[in-house]
């Protein structure tokens, strides 16, 4: 979290990656949009374009000549909160209105061969993002949270080597930098915000079974930050530091072309969010700042198909479950999380020569969270309505 003007470029860069969450707590999927209308089934065992080189760069070596692909999601989750019982502090305040909202995911990949074994991969992408804000500081859980923001963007070079025709291997580095802020209306306004930069690494394997079957395995590291930056409570500023560590994932995919017209891939992931226990604000008091979280570790599962309805048209189709990793007992109004259900549609077109267009929707059906928290003088109790939106859009080109 150093406090730091960012040049103009730097802040709309920013701005193009603020993201909400939609997987698991604030993790985001949407790392291309050709993924999106099979709920992101197949994932590290597809690689039809460069995206494959977040997902799994040893799909590089699938991409011939020089790869571009550009695009964005519109994620739109609603978290609404109905009061059951809830006293303290502003205990005759709103709801809060809907704390979620519409937010852009960009990305941008590139893929370069660079001999017959030899293939190298960009991108730059969001892995986390989270933006929850309730509509008024005098709403019933507002010296809990009023505004909760994270944005990270991730810089990821990559390489991939085709060992036989049978086995690739992939290797990137990732440069990830990230923005945090949480505000709340405790003792007439309490405010962190910060930034840091660390770096992680991700390392993929891609098994050509037969000319019809792929299998991948992939694997994405935590990343470890110092935030640096201000602690503000009643008008009173001062420097702050906290450790956060974002988790890993491991990823396990399948592609299979079924028939002349079908495909059908599947996915299984982890994502070990254990890594996120607490987040501890030291700011020179008596004691830091405490924010819980005791998350557990996720999983994922995701079953897709596509269909070739003529030679340039390609239908998707999918379906997954996402497991949440926050628990009952710690669920705040900063993150109102729960298991959620996929259900996924899209479609592929070419356009000219060696040009792709890639349209994705997904409708997440979140199980409504309950909440019961007390603190800050405030109890919480109730259960949100709660739900997401998903459109997204990708352009790829070969050449």
């Amino acid at each position: 979290m150093k406090n730091r003007t960012l040049r103009p470029l730097s802040a709309l860069i920013l701005a193009g990656f603020s993201a909400t969450a939609s997987a698991a707590a604030f993790q985001l999927w949407e790392q291309n949009a050709s993924g999106l209308g099979n709920a992101y089934a197949g994932s590290a065992a597809v690689a039809d374009n460069a995206s494959t080189n977040f997902f799994n760069p040893a799909g590089l070596t699938q991409l011939p000549g020089t790869q571009i692909s550009l695009g964005v999601s519109a994620v739109g989750p609603s978290y609404r909160f109905n009061n059951h019982g809830s006293a303290g502090v502003n205990a005759g305040g709103p709801n809060g209105g809907d704390a979620g909202g519409w937010a852009g995911v960009p990305n941008a990949y590139f893929s370069q061969q660079l001999s017959d074994r030899l293939y190298l991969g960009f991108g730059i992408s969001a892995p986390f993002g989270l933006t929850t804000e309730y509509t008024a500081n005098n709403w019933i859980g507002a010296n809990l949270a009023v505004k909760s923001e994270i944005r990270t963007i991730n810089y990821n070079p990559s390489l991939a080597y085709r060992v036989n025709d049978k086995v690739s291997l992939g290797f990137g580095l990732n440069y990830q930098t990230i923005d945090a802020e949480m505000t709340s209306a405790l003792a007439g306004g309490y405010r962190v915000k910060g930034d840091d930069a660390a770096l992680g690494w991700n390392v993929g394997a891609l098994f050509t079974l037969s000319p019809a079957m792929r299998l991948g395995v992939s694997y994405r590291s935590a990343v470890d930050y110092r935030l640096e930056g201000s602690r503000t409570l009643a008008g009173v500023s001062r420097s702050a530091t906290a450790d956060i560590k974002l988790p890993d994932t491991f990823i396990l995919s399948v592609w299979q072309q079924v028939s002349d017209r079908w495909e059908a891939m599947g996915d299984l992931s982890y994502t070990r969010w254990n890594t996120l226990d607490r987040l501890l604000v030291n700011y020179g008091g008596a004691a830091p700042d405490i924010e819980h979280f005791g998350y557990k570790n996720s999983w994922r599962f995701a079953w897709g198909a596509a269909y070739r309805y003529s030679g340039d048209t390609k239908l998707k189709f999918g379906i997954a479950w996402d497991r949440t990793p926050v628990t009952d007992a710690v669920r705040s109004p900063r993150v109102p999380d729960n298991d959620r259900l996929w259900l996924s549609v899209g479609g592929q077109w070419k356009l000219g020569q060696g040009g792709r267009l890639d349209v994705g929707y997904s409708y997440l059906h979140v199980k409504d969270p309950t909440l019961s928290q007390n603190r800050n003088g405030t109890s919480l109790s109730g259960r949100y309505d709660a739900s997401a939106h998903i459109l997204g859009a990708q352009y790829s080109l070969g050449f």
